[in-house]
């Protein structure tokens, strides 16, 4: 018996712009959707994944617009509606009603003006024709459905007032409520961090499966896919270049640029070499490194608890080494980089070092402001997103050569000179230096920044989530990129990141922060092998990769991602009082009951 499937594109393209300008972005898209199956469209940026998924949804920018194709809904008694043909009252039911789509940024999506719980009302009244006592009914019911631990406070809270992963659970809340024949979710768990991460996977895989309902993921996830699809598309440059199911595609791709991806895409190594489990020429060194912050003011003048965002942090970088610290947004990693660079003070009592070349060791915790400036010319950083820390108004000739400028370093013609310079050892051409920002993609540019860092010829380089807005493969070719320049120039690296399998290609030991507090630590060998504190377990746990056969271990995220009072034996304290770091072998510390 032929099954008719629920959603059928034929033929889909896409152009932007109109007239010998015009440029097509999704070349005759075919795809085929079951009922109750999970699509995964997988590509890098600008493959045309998500203009395709916006399109059956007809909210397109205005710029872009379908120049040929079908999209065929197939609704209750098999009755067929090519959605590309329907007036915009017609869309306008079935979009939200019976097609609904998450976004991948909620703070973007949601609207800050409204409480949660109006929004996802609204959704309900135009498509339920739903509203008054009922409508909160469904919609509690729903916030409770989605996992949010206090539907009530969900209602009438406003976006910026939740988590990340709870303005996540809003969106699929909203639409979920409902209850689609398709959701279309296009990277919806980019921004969130590996745990909840899972969280929020498992929830969307429990709602389909309560619920029947079809879901398109648009990700660029390899790790995603091995856990949410059950078949797979692959596009690259508007064209589909290899689709069937997904176990198929990720043990044995047929296109090359399938096999590509699923080599770029970070993971955990079963087996690593060995790392250092002692420092013995330490170039940066901390210790009882605390931050707090006043509580913020109330409109009523009541000021809140203070905030400690980092609790006691010891810590040691090594010469040419690269020390990994990891944790979730607010565990207080990148802060601990601030404190590190002074570019803000920590509280009164701590130590910081710096142990240069020269072999001068410097307190860095008290020095003056042009002691920092020299200071921070051995020490560089690299910022999570290329896109916001180039100026769009600087040439990137400009942006590499002032540095040089400001430290008063060569004539101008030396300058240029090291702008050519830095653009070939990163991997750019030196003809490119006139170009601004936005003539890069994202790969390029923070090649750019790392270029901008090197300019002064640093001995340490702190890397603030250097991958974390890039696509696998670009990620994988800066990571190459970052090991290759400590191997040249002999570079330390203190490396920041949420992403364990980012970490596993990168470090030699590694820190695990959870809190403002270091929690686990120890050479990346043991860590990865030995894993021993519960929040370091889930850390690992919850990190998906491009394999079927290891799906996400909920069970360990749930112990390890909780409050710390919920931790086992040793492991669990209350309020600020943590257990101290214990060495349970060589170079292996964690925070632990003695």
């Amino acid at each position: 018996m032929r099954v008719t499937p629920l959603l059928r594109v034929e033929g889909l393209s896409v152009c932007f712009g109109a007239g010998a300008g015009a440029m097509e972005v999704v070349k005759g898209v075919d795809l085929t959707l079951r009922r109750g199956e999970s699509l995964a469209i997988v590509g890098e940026s600008g493959s045309g994944k998500t203009v395709t998924g916006k399109a059956i949804l007809r909210i397109l920018p205005r710029a872009a617009r379908i120049t040929a194709g079908r999209a065929v809904l197939t609704g209750a008694g098999g009755k067929e509606v090519d959605l590309f043909g329907l007036s915009e009252p017609r869309m306008r039911a079935i979009r939200g009603g019976r097609i609904a789509m998450i976004f991948q940024e909620p703070m973007s999506s949601l609207s800050p003006l409204h409480t949660v719980g109006n929004q996802v009302a609204e959704a309900l009244r135009l498509h339920r024709k739903k509203s008054g006592a009922e409508g909160r009914r469904i919609c509690l019911e729903t916030f409770a459905e989605v996992g949010f631990p206090d539907p009530e406070r969900a209602w009438s809270a406003y976006p910026f007032e939740l988590s990340g992963g709870l303005r996540q659970r809003a969106m699929i809340a909203m639409a979920m409520v409902c209850r689609p024949d398709l959701v279309i979710a296009d990277e919806p768990t980019t921004a969130l961090d590996v745990t909840t991460q899972a969280q929020v996977l498992d929830l969307m895989r429990r709602l389909q499966t309560g619920t029947g309902m079809s879901m398109i993921m648009i990700t660029h996830d390899l790790g995603v896919v091995a856990n949410m699809a059950d078949s797979v598309l692959v596009m690259r440059r508007g064209e589909v270049v290899e689709s069937g199911p997904t176990r198929v595609i990720l043990t044995d791709p047929g296109h090359g640029y399938t096999r590509a991806l699923i080599a770029a895409a970070p993971k955990i190594p079963e087996c690593m070499s060995g790392g250092l489990g002692e420092v013995r020429d330490p170039i940066l060194w901390a210790r009882n490194l605390s931050k707090t912050y006043p509580g913020r003011i109330s409109g009523l003048g009541k000021q809140a608890a203070p905030v400690q965002a980092v609790q006691d942090v010891e810590i040691v970088i090594g010469r040419g080494e690269t020390l990994a610290v990891v944790g979730e947004s607010g565990s207080g990693k990148s802060t601990v980089a601030r404190l590190l660079l002074r570019a803000e003070d920590p509280d009164p009592g701590a130590e910081i070092g710096f142990r240069g070349r020269d072999g001068e060791t410097q307190d860095v915790a008290t020095m003056t402001r042009a002691r920092l400036k020299a200071f921070r010319r051995r020490v560089q950083i690299v910022f999570q997103d290329p896109y916001s820390s180039l100026s769009p108004r600087m040439s990137v000739l400009d942006i590499l050569t002032e540095p040089l400028e400001v430290h008063g370093l060569g004539t101008r013609a030396e300058r240029r000179q090291r702008a050519a310079e830095l653009m070939e050892k990163v991997g750019l051409s030196p003809a490119h230096l006139g170009r601004f920002p936005h003539a890069f993609s994202g790969g390029q540019r923070q090649r750019i920044c790392i270029a901008r860092a090197l300019a002064l010829d640093p001995e340490m380089i702190v890397c603030d989530e250097p991958t974390s807005a890039l696509d696998v493969s670009v990620q994988a070719q800066v990571l190459d990129l970052l090991k290759g320049l400590r191997k040249e120039m002999g570079l330390s690296y203190l490396f920041i990141s949420h992403d364990l399998t980012v970490v596993a290609e990168l470090a030699d030991r590694v820190a695990v922060m959870r809190r403002g507090r270091i929690v686990e630590q120890a050479p990346a060998k043991l860590l990865f092998e030995n894993p021993r504190h519960p929040y370091t377990i889930a850390l690992i746990a919850a990190s998906p990769e491009p394999d079927v056969n290891r799906r996400l271990d909920l069970a360990a995220v749930a112990r390890g991602a909780g409050d710390p009072e919920c931790w086992p034996e040793p492991f669990g304290y209350r309020g600020h009082q943590a257990p101290p770091l214990h060495e349970i072998e060589p170079g292996h510390y964690v925070s632990c009951a003695a």
